[in-house]
């Protein structure tokens, strides 16, 4: 169960993420994973709901009610219902019937379905915060880049000093982040959390799973354009 929602969500963010990595990369040829990851983000997510239903042994009355009633729960079905439409509406013929810029208004509802999957993974955490923090943090930085690119910051975004001021940015906000929910969850002192980050000992931060996937799309967006300066070069 915990499987399949984890998958979920980190297929929702990778089908955020084509853009601008088609961006940053260099790589058009990128969109076409775009419908495929996306399709498969909803197959995960009505998969974590079948085995959160069979965990139930299949009382669907208690679902409901659970559903219903828990309000993580009831955030994770509406990042299900939102997804369940957009698969819904991915192939070819939905594309033609709403036309091109209505269907593309309706398919950033994914960064709505993100923002819900985030919530419900956050709640349903309890202490360990690591993963759920991590990604959060990635799916604001998604939607930071979506806000800078409508408007007119346009493939600047993927520009190498650009995104290398982004990923400090990410990185820091994340690991505030960290320490304000120990601090205000736990009591513990801020400086200590944020000391963890400089400690290999003390376990992975979400700050560095961050860095690791920001230094990555920077590494890409420096290749390509190293690659593409020599070839004008020659």
């Amino acid at each position: 169960m915990h499987e399949t929602g984890l998958w979920a969500i980190r297929l929702l963010l990778a089908s955020l993420a084509v853009t601008p990595l088609r961006a940053a990369w260099r790589r058009p040829e990128l969109g076409q994973l775009r419908r495929m990851v996306g399709v498969a983000t909803f197959a995960y997510a009505a998969l974590h709901l079948g085995a959160y239903a069979a965990d139930e042994t299949w009382d669907l009355g208690k679902v409901v009610s659970e559903i219903w009633l828990r309000v993580y729960l009831t955030i994770g079905f509406l990042a299900l219902v939102i997804l369940s439409i957009l698969a819904a509406t991915s192939v070819d013929l939905m594309v033609r019937l709403l036309g091109g810029a209505r269907w593309r208004r309706l398919h950033r509802w994914a960064y709505v379905a993100a923002g819900l999957a985030c919530v419900h993974f956050f709640l349903q955490s309890k202490v360990g915060i690591t993963q759920p923090l991590a990604m959060a943090a990635c799916a604001l930085w998604l939607g930071a880049w979506r806000m800078a690119n409508r408007h007119g910051a346009a493939m600047e975004a993927g520009a190498p000093i650009f995104l290398g001021a982004s990923v400090v940015a990410a990185v820091a906000a994340t690991a505030l982040a960290e320490a304000g929910w120990y601090h205000f969850k736990l009591g513990a002192p801020l400086a200590v959390v944020l000391g963890a980050n400089l400690d290999p000992e003390a376990g992975t931060r979400p700050a560095w799973i961050v860095l690791a996937l920001g230094l990555a799309v920077l590494a890409g967006a420096v290749w390509r354009r190293t690659v593409r300066c020599r070839a004008a070069a020659a």
